[in-house]
């Protein structure tokens, strides 16, 4: 079955969180994806406010931009939260936006090879495994962790090109899709995944989560109008309510965002995380509306 999710967008004050968690976890929502936008909000600390306050919650981070941490100290926070919340953290790593790599000083010259040797070390570390590596940015001299996981845990891949998201399928648990990836678009990507899969001789279980744009209410059609031309999808007036572009949001009741997402998850998202909109006016209202109204209506 489907998972369906939402994000609390970090372009709300961090005081926000508490009330959009609490709201979500007493409807029922299956997650809550946290971002880790420069500069805004921290995705790990966001992460474990949103697991203490709530019961239930499933609570996603995509993504850590891996330029920014080392991986030993990567490694152990991860490994801290997956054992204060058993089951319930979800977490992707990637190569960040390259603009704001370079404003902080840590644009690398290869992200590709950033980002598998950081993958790779820290999924070993999390495995409890000790390890050595003298990579172009990794290096570890004999390093394990004291509190490794109890278990496996999943570590996602942020990806959008077809060399990333061979290298998800390759090295990873799992695959981030950027919003703005169409249906055709997931397809794509799950032919790109399992090419790195089958090159890696994997047959375990390769989940693919999505972000769809989302917005509901009397004002929806403006507000994504708005959106669709602050992310580039149409060059058209933003005060246009029906802007031409690729097929990446959708606005309406229950029955079409339910609609939506179930195009999305036949394409090959296994989870459709719901992305609202940085000015609905009721992010609280938001969460409950995707759990208690259009959950019941995706298979």
């Amino acid at each position: 079955m489907t998972t369906l999710g939402a994000v609390f967008l970090p372009q709300l004050p961090p005081e926000r969180l508490h009330d959009v968690v609490r709201a979500a976890d007493e409807a029922g929502l299956e997650e809550l994806w946290l971002w880790e936008d420069c500069f805004r909000e921290g995705g790990l600390s966001t992460a474990v406010a949103a697991l203490a306050w709530s019961q239930r919650l499933r609570v996603g981070v995509g993504l850590l931009p891996v330029p920014l941490r080392n991986v030993a100290l990567a490694a152990m926070e991860l490994s801290t939260i997956f054992r204060l919340f058993p089951g319930r953290a979800v977490v992707t790593v990637g190569h960040g936006v390259q603009d704001w790599m370079g404003q902080v000083g840590a644009r690398p010259g290869s992200p590709l090879t950033l980002l598998r040797e950081h993958a790779v070390a820290l999924r070993a570390l999390l495995r409890g495994e000790r390890v050595s590596v003298q990579g172009r940015y990794v290096r570890l001299d004999d390093v394990a962790l004291d509190w490794p996981p109890p278990g496996p845990v999943p570590v996602l891949l942020g990806a959008t090109g077809p060399r990333t998201l061979r290298l998800s399928g390759e090295i990873s648990d799992g695959t981030l899709l950027t919003a703005g990836t169409d249906p055709a678009g997931v397809l794509r990507a799950r032919r790109l995944i399992d090419e790195g899969r089958s090159a890696a001789g994997r047959t375990d279980p390769h989940p693919v989560v999505a972000f769809l744009h989302a917005a509901t209410g009397p004002s929806a059609r403006e507000r994504m109008a708005a959106e669709r031309v602050r992310w580039g999808y149409t060059t058209q007036d933003a005060a246009d309510p029906d802007p031409a572009g690729p097929d990446v949001t959708v606005t309406g009741d229950a029955h079409e965002v339910a609609e939506a997402v179930q195009r999305w998850a036949a394409a090959g998202a296994d989870t459709v995380v719901l992305q609202p909109t940085p000015d609905d006016p009721d992010p609280e209202g938001f969460m409950r509306f995707v759990a208690e109204q259009v959950r019941p209506l995706v298979r």
